[in-house]
C-alpha cells in the first residue's frame, strides 16, 4: 500500500499554517509605523531650517507647532527646553 495517511496529512497541514501565520505576521511588521513618518516629516524640516539658514514651521495634525530654528533647536509643544529635541511624549 502506498499513500498518505489522515493523521500524517492534518499534521502536514498543521505544520504549513503555522508557517504561513508566522510569514504572515512578519510582512506586516515590514510595514513602517505611523510615527516613523511623523520622525522623518520633523527630520526634514530640521535639515531644511539647517541649510536655508531661516525658521521652517511645522504644524501637526493635533494642532501643535513647531519652529525650528537655523541652529538646530526647536521651539514649541513637546520639545525639550534644554536640548530643543523634539520628544514623542509631548506629542
Amino acid at each position: 500500500m502506498r499513500g498518505v495517511t489522515l493523521v500524517e496529512l492534518m499534521v502536514v497541514l498543521a505544520v504549513l499554517g503555522v508557517i504561513a501565520s508566522i510569514s504572515g505576521l512578519a510582512v506586516a511588521s515590514l510595514r513602517p509605523p505611523i510615527k516613523a513618518e511623523l520622525t522623518a516629516a520633523l527630520q526634514r524640516a530640521r535639515g531644511a531650517a539647517v541649510r536655508q539658514g531661516r525658521a521652517v514651521t511645522v504644524s501637526g495634525e493635533d494642532g501643535a507647532t513647531i519652529l525650528f530654528l537655523p541652529d538646530g533647536r526647536a521651539i514649541g509643544r513637546g520639545v525639550d527646553p534644554w536640548t530643543g529635541e523634539v520628544s514623542d511624549a509631548g506629542r
